[in-house]
């Protein structure tokens, strides 16, 4: 049994902890600015955080009513660990349960073959999001 656990809600219920993961791992690690991490998506969107053996939150991810998956972030000290399949895994158990067609990313280009191996797709050319290269994904549920 893994000592981590899924909870998923609205930004009401998990801002907090979705907060504090992405302001280290985005804001203070990846130096996005705090006005391109904060949108009105967050507010609409259903929130996935992994709590540890302690109930500390250590990894975030939002999905939304678009199939987007976005703001995927685990700790650095927990980073390989398998933590972010584990929530990768949940939030496609939860599209498919919610018979979505499709799920739909912005990978940043170092992670495209962590989400390769979920069976995620590269869509076109890579591009710059807040100075940091990306590429857009697609997994397509048959």
């Amino acid at each position: 049994m893994t000592p981590f656990m899924i909870r998923t809600g609205s930004w009401d219920e998990l801002q907090n902890d979705a907060k504090l993961i992405r302001e280290q791992v985005f804001i203070q690690e990846q130096q996005i600015a705090a006005e391109d991490e904060w949108d009105a998506e967050d507010a609409i969107a259903l929130h996935f955080i992994v709590l540890d053996d302690q109930h500390q939150p250590i990894a975030t991810a939002r999905l939304l009513n678009n199939n987007s998956v976005g703001r995927v972030a685990v700790l650095k000290e927990y980073r390989g660990k398998g933590i972010g399949r584990l929530l990768m895994l949940e939030i496609i158990q939860q599209a498919k349960h919610q018979q979505r067609e499709f799920l739909k990313l912005s990978a940043q280009v170092h992670a495209i073959a962590f989400y390769e191996s979920l069976g995620f797709k590269v869509q076109g050319d890579e591009y710059l999001d807040c100075g940091i290269p990306h590429v857009d994904m697609r997994l397509l549920f048959a």
